[in-house]
């Protein structure tokens, strides 16, 4: 099914789009990847997170495909339409751009707007070894976690069994877990760090890591971690261009909660300054504390964007704000909607893109980076608009 949705889209993306023009403009059709360059697919459907990373030797990773938000007016439109399911829109969407299979595909965690999809994108797609934080027993906090007994999470489980060739536990502090596998020894300076699952976290040094949360029998059940607190979260390197991922980690600890359930700022402490960064849980008013964005100061702010409340009025206050990191910045958001408008006001004003699959494009070696906002209503990989290059640090 991939191999013949990759032979009816990738003619959409003409040959004759795939640079500027000699006046310096963008391109009208996305320019479809080369061997060297990384690229950054966030993949808009309305229904959660979705990206998809075809790296420097043609090495694929898909991390998240979700299912979930509420319908409008709360949530978002389906995108490019409701004829499909989530699902079909990601897989056909993979195929345009070249993945006729996916090397690795990563869950953040056991949410449906982060999962929610992948076991029909399982079915459609082969992919070849799949990360999740709990693998293969799926008993942390608790083998009664309620997020273990959803029926997609359960359809995921077995699929895992039995289509996955290797199914793996993601292990903080290893950088062995995700590598090239075409071609790895020309790009020496490509590397994916695992920074965090379950509460382990990286220490910067080695494979080293420490805990953060204390051991369950020593807390109330009703203060153990949330499935959002046990998220993955990867550090990307390409040469001098750096970006983060990490699911929905929080980073403010609901009012009497005790203080380890801010895993934003040991976290922040690891990864540092990055070019790029996809928010943590969507930008919620949970998210995105002042030690987090004075840490990572990144150039791209990513939201994707499925509900009202994402991003809330603070997180964005505090993203823009020149008193946390000085320097040009810009927030891009998936799917914002006019309820957000009427929360945040004219703030919104300032963002650099409201509405597309945004892509990061990094250059051989991670000298320079661009980003391209491409048409989420259709199937075109029309280029909305541009912005770049700017220069890794």
């Amino acid at each position: 099914m991939a191999r013949e949705i990759s032979r009816a889209l990738c003619s959409i993306i003409i040959a004759a789009a795939l640079s500027a023009s000699a006046n310096g403009q963008p391109p009208s059709t996305f320019v479809k990847w080369s061997p060297g360059t990384l690229d950054i697919h966030h993949i808009n459907t309305g229904r959660g997170n979705a990206s998809f990373l075809m790296l420097p030797d043609g090495t694929t990773l898909l991390i998240d495909a979700g299912a979930g938000g509420n319908p409008p007016p709360r949530g978002t439109s389906p995108k490019p339409d409701a004829s499909r399911t989530p699902a079909e829109w990601i897989v056909r969407y993979l195929g345009a751009v070249g993945a006729t299979d996916i090397d690795y595909a990563m869950l953040t965690h056991f949410h449906n707007d982060h999962m929610g999809a992948m076991p029909d994108v399982m079915k459609s797609i082969r992919i070849r070894t799949m990360l999740d934080r709990a693998w293969p027993e799926y008993d942390y906090p608790s083998r009664d976690h309620a997020e273990f007994k959803r029926s997609d999470f359960l359809a995921y489980r077995e699929l895992v069994r039995q289509q996955v060739a290797n199914g793996e536990r993601f292990v903080p502090g290893r950088g062995d877990q995700i590598v090239l596998r075409r071609d790895r020894s020309t790009y020496p300076e490509f590397r994916v760090q695992n920074v965090l699952a379950n509460g382990q976290v990286w220490t910067g040094k080695g494979t080293e890591t420490r805990r953060l949360f204390p051991a369950l029998a020593s807390v109330p059940q009703a203060d153990w971690p949330t499935e959002n607190m046990s998220s993955l979260a990867i550090r990307l390197s390409y040469g001098k261009f750096d970006y983060y991922s990490g699911g929905d980690i929080p980073g403010r600890p609901r009012p009497g909660y005790p203080q380890w359930h801010d895993v934003e700022t040991p976290v922040a402490k690891v990864v540092g300054r990055v070019e790029a960064a996809v928010l943590n849980h969507h930008g919620n008013r949970d998210s995105t504390n002042a030690s987090w964005v004075s840490a990572l100061r990144p150039r791209l702010w990513i939201i994707p964007v499925w509900s009202s409340d994402h991003p809330a009025h603070d997180v964005l206050d505090r993203m823009l704000s020149e008193r946390l990191y000085p320097g040009p910045r810009d927030v891009l958001a998936t799917n914002m909607i006019d309820a957000n408008r009427v929360v945040i006001g004219p703030m919104l004003d300032r963002l650099a893109s409201a509405q597309g699959h945004i892509v990061i494009r990094v250059s051989a070696r991670g000298a320079t980076y661009q980003v391209f906002i491409l048409d989420d209503t259709a199937e075109t990989f029309r280029v909305t608009k541009a912005l770049g290059p700017f220069a890794a640090e």
